[in-house]
Parts: C-alpha cells; structure tokens; sequence
C-alpha cells in the first residue's frame, strides 16, 4: 500500500519541508514570509490526523504507513525546529532536547522492535501531549507576530516551546523506564 491516498498524504508532510524552509530564503517582507510558513506548516501538519482517519475509513492501513507516518512528523517538526533557532525564535537548547529525543526514542523503538518487546515503547498519551504542545508552538514562533491583535505569537510559542521541551524529556524518562526490564532482560 505504498500509493495509497493516506499514505500520499503523509508523503505531503515530507514534501512540505523545503518548502516552508525555502519561503525564508526568498525575497519577501518577513512578515510575508512569516504568515505563508506559518499556514503551510498548519495545513500540512493537519494532514497528519487526516491521513490516519482516511487510513482508517478506507480500510488502507499498512506497515509502510505505520512506518512512514511518524518519520514524516518527526522530519517536519525537526525541520522546523531547525528553521526556528536559525531565525533566533527558539533556543538552541530547545532544539536539541527534542531533535536528541526524537533521535534517541526511534532508536529505542527499533532496538525494542528487533528484541521483540515494541509493546513495552508504544505510544502513551504523554506523547501525544507533547507533540500537540509542539504542533501549537510550532506555527506560533513561525508567525512571530500579534495574532487577532491580541495575541503575541512570540512569547506564547517561547512558553509553550519550552513546555514541550519539558515534556519530551518527560516522555523520553518514561518511555526508558518501560523499556529497561526488557533491557535488562535482554542483557543478562
């Protein structure tokens, strides 16, 4: 099921980064830049949900998806993180905290998938808050502005980058605790 249309969609997430990396190489007014990166990591980070739904409702859930759907989140995120710190909006420690995780967990999953014990790392709930925190800082700092003219995106994408740094150490601890009886299991 390679060529299926959920699976197409999460190819989009892929395809989606050197765009919203390129829109800050081009010669528009930042704020331009800003709001065109900022719509398109949302629309594109959407597909995320959607292309799971459609997975479901078409009956087209496989492997391949399985597998490509969250190296696809984890790419656009990364990606972006990276945009963030080049452009001096997040810091430079955020992003090692959640691309070191991002590294080290997939690391982890694959070792525990070889062992026989993915179970033990399947995604828990903490996770899934931690990647909706980062999903909302994300285009927060990519917009870089006052939202509504109310809201100043930057200093809430600050608080809430940081946040979800805190809660990817957080899932990170805890999805190193469930692995380490299979760990040690494994070792002795």
């Amino acid at each position: 099921m390679f060529w299926t249309v959920p699976t197409l969609m999460t190819w989009t997430r892929i395809a989606a980064i050197p765009l919203i990396v390129g829109i800050f190489y081009l010669p528009l007014h930042p704020a331009t830049c800003n709001l065109v990166a900022t719509v398109m990591f949302v629309l594109f980070a959407t597909t995320d949900w959607l292309d799971g739904y459609l997975a479901r409702r078409l009956n087209q859930v496989s492997a391949f998806g399985a597998f490509l759907d969250p190296v696809a989140d984890k790419f656009l995120v990364c990606a972006c993180i990276l945009v963030l710190v080049h452009l001096g909006r997040a810091d430079v420690f955020v992003g090692l905290i959640i691309i070191g995780r991002e590294i080290a967990i997939s690391a982890l999953r694959e070792w525990m998938a070889q062992i026989g014990a993915s179970r033990s790392v399947a995604v828990h709930t903490i996770g899934k808050v931690k990647t909706t925190v980062q999903m909302v800082a994300i285009p927060f700092l990519l917009f870089d502005g006052t939202l509504l003219g109310l809201i100043n995106t930057h200093t809430w994408g600050v608080g809430l980058i940081w946040i979800s740094a805190v809660m990817t150490v957080w899932s990170m601890v805890y999805y190193l605790q469930k692995a380490l009886p299979e760990i040690r299991a494994k070792v002795k």
